[in-house]
């Protein structure tokens, strides 16, 4: 046992031997071949490390940082636009949910918003969309079946609600995107005018929010998808049968249009958009920036006016209770804004909002074209995959009806335009003056359109005030003869020095004078009436008076 153990240890060194031998053969045999081939590794080498670099390009590294740098930057932007305080709507909010559900005010918040026009609109909008909405459920579901029993009547039914609802959806896309386009504008400027523009429509309470050009470009995103998308659900509508109408393409473009506002509403209540932030240290340095910009401004005015060269938007007079430019149907008092109004209408209404500082023209004029066009040519394609003749003909009514009420449009922004300037307003349907304003719109734009340009043409619009034109004072007294200057120009025959006819600028009073002084009115141009007292020297010396306009008005020396 012992020999064998032996000699098993001795075959197992043996073994062992053999095995490093082989090991260090191996091992010199790689190392040489690794140092005759170091010129090809390197080449190698250089060959992995260039791969990362295009899978990063692939991944989209290098743009998510281009956008984080832009985002950066356009935060840094905002955070110098100061933000208006939201202390009245907080009260107003926590003070209806703070206890219990006041009623009361919940029912006045909702009178108000029904008797906005645009909002009742929506809500007619909103009842069509439930109607419609209801009775292609029913009959989807088959709860319908006893009251349509046939098949095709039900795929009539079918057919009509569902175009209905395209149409319905497909409007109220239209009439929102160029909004949203005009967004998506102010957003790649990000001017810091545009910014609180875009705060007050997708910020809580219109403040500043962190990073909110990267969270507003989202929410913006998702909605200009949601037209896109409805525009095609309703292409796929339109241009096939329900029998050929892909199932796919229509299921895809449903779960865009519905999905995109969706996520977008959850996502600008979810993000920083939608939440409350308590930024005090910003808005101190907002307010700080402001204060100093407002020590600036007083500093260029005191300036302005030591020196007399102020800008004549200070010198304008504010017209407290401004009047419509002639009456309604005055509209060939002017002819050339007469034609305008007849034959350029969209432009000359978005022109004219433009500069009343009611939104952006291009809007004005795409949005107004919308509501007096779409529903129309929308409802007529509607109607073109329907066979129920009746049905036919009743969206095509249901078409030119909405174009004629289109006109409401108008009616709304006159409504805006008379509570902003303080216009005097008509009461001659009901007693309501949002309801004659429609009516005026309704029953003749051109004539409404026509007396709101000359009514604006009439004014000078400095920040959202009515002012009169330059020269234009008609209510200053006219200017009155000086005391002693009337004696003298019978005597003289001479007018006024300060008339239109004057020729001397020398006082010649006829006899003494019994008191030490005298008043003087005078008039600039610029300046209303003020007075100056000026007192008068003793006899037999030289007076010079001093005005604060530049001429400068002498006179000679009084005898006895």
């Amino acid at each position: 046992m012992v020999t064998v153990d032996n000699g098993k240890d001795e075959i197992e060194e043996s073994n062992g031997n053999k095995v490093n031998d082989v090991a260090s053969i191996d091992i010199s045999t790689s190392g040489r071949t690794l140092v005759g081939d170091e010129n090809s590794q390197r080449k190698f080498q250089s060959t992995l490390s260039f791969l990362p670099n295009r899978i990063n390009l692939l991944k989209f590294g290098s743009a998510s940082a281009k956008f984080k740098r832009l985002a950066t930057e356009k935060d840094q932007i905002s955070q110098g636009v100061p933000s208006p305080s939201s202390l009245r709507l907080r009260e107003r909010f926590s003070g209806m949910f703070a206890k219990k559900l006041d009623w009361g005010s919940l029912k006045k918040m909702s009178v108000e918003w029904i008797r906005d026009p645009m909002n009742m609109a929506l809500f007619v909008w909103i009842l069509c969309v439930a109607v419609s909405g209801a009775i292609l459920f029913l009959v989807m579901t088959g709860m319908l079946n006893s009251a349509l029993p046939s098949k095709s009547q039900r795929n009539t039914w079918f057919e009509v609600n569902n175009q209905i609802l395209n149409a319905l959806f497909t409007l109220l896309c239209l009439y929102q995107h160029p909004k949203r386009c005009y967004h998506l504008v102010l957003l790649c400027r990000w001017n810091p005018q545009d910014i609180p523009k875009l705060r007050k429509v997708y910020c809580k309470n219109g403040t500043y929010k962190p990073h909110e050009w990267a969270h507003m470009m989202v929410v913006i995103i998702l909605l200009n998808l949601n037209c896109f998308a409805q525009y095609a659900l309703c292409g796929l509508n339109w241009g096939y049968n329900r029998s050929d109408r892909p199932a796919i393409g229509v299921g895809i473009c449903i779960s865009f249009a519905i999905g995109a506002p969706a996520v977008a509403g959850l996502y600008s209540i979810l993000s920083p958009l939608g939440k409350d932030y308590n930024s005090e240290m910003d808005e101190e340095a907002q307010v700080e920036d402001s204060v100093a910009q407002r020590q600036d401004q007083l500093r260029v005015k005191s300036f302005q006016k030591k020196y007399s060269f102020a800008s004549r938007q200070q010198q304008r007079v504010i017209e407290s209770r401004p009047q419509w430019s002639g009456g309604i149907l005055d509209i060939w008092d002017d002819i050339s804004q007469a034609y305008l109004s007849l034959f350029c209408t969209f432009c000359v209404f978005g022109w004219n909002m433009e500069r009343l500082g009611f939104g952006n023209m291009y809007v004005h004029i795409a949005t107004f074209m919308l509501f007096c066009m779409a529903p129309f040519w929308i409802f007529t394609l509607a109607a073109v995959n329907i066979e129920n003749d009746t049905v036919r003909q009743a969206l095509v009514a249901t078409g030119i009806i909405l174009c004629f009420f289109g006109a409401l449009y108008g009616g709304f922004w006159r409504i805006q335009m008379r509570k902003r300037f303080n216009l005097p307003s008509y009461n001659f349907c009901f007693g309501k003056p949002s309801a004659s304003d429609c009516t005026l719109w309704l029953c003749c734009c051109w004539c409404s359109l026509a007396q709101e340009v000359r009514t604006a043409n009439s004014y000078d619009i400095v920040e959202d005030k009515l002012c009169r034109k330059e020269g234009s004072y008609s209510d200053q007294q006219p200017m009155s003869p000086l005391p002693r200057e009337d004696v003298a120009s019978i005597k003289s025959g001479t007018s006024s020095p300060l008339g239109n006819n004057s020729s001397p600028s020398m006082i010649k009073p006829s006899s003494p004078l019994s008191s030490s002084s005298f008043l003087k009115e005078y008039r600039s141009p610029e300046r209303p009436l003020s007075t100056v007292k000026e007192e008068l020297s003793e006899r037999g010396k030289d007076d010079t008076m001093n005005p604060p306009i530049p001429p400068l008005m002498q006179r000679e020396s009084l005898t006895p």
